[in-house]
């Protein structure tokens, strides 16, 4: 029985010593992500900011809705926005209807059905 308590002593023993050794990667691994979180809302707010001088508050309002239903392809039109803005290719504000326009232009044609006779 003696065996057994000491045993378990050095199992138990063991064990905290394992965790002692795997909290500082664990700290480690939050810092990261922490980190990785900051810079991910970094870049979103200076996307956000570029958007807003661009774009008129209907056309940023209808890219917000795009958002909710279709996130990727909201995505890719901010960026390609943002693109166009820190190159020098914008002549004038992106209003509700250009927008409408880059919308029909990113999105593939869709195919007429055919009805085919047996």
């Amino acid at each position: 029985m003696v065996d057994d308590i000491e045993a378990i002593r050095r199992k138990r023993l063991a064990e905290m010593q394992q965790q002692q050794q795997a909290a500082p990667q664990m700290e480690n691994d939050a810092q990261a992500a922490y980190q990785q979180q900051q810079a991910q809302a970094e870049r979103d707010a200076q996307v956000q900011a570029v958007l807003r001088q661009i774009m008129t508050p209907e056309a940023r309002e209808r890219l917000t809705r795009l958002r909710l239903s279709r996130k990727e392809l909201a995505e890719q039109l901010e960026s390609q926005l943002v693109m166009l803005a820190q190159s020098g290719r914008l002549q004038s504000m992106i209003d509700d209807d250009k927008l409408k326009l880059l919308l029909s232009q990113m999105q593939p044609k869709k195919r007429e059905p055919t009805i085919t006779r047996m």
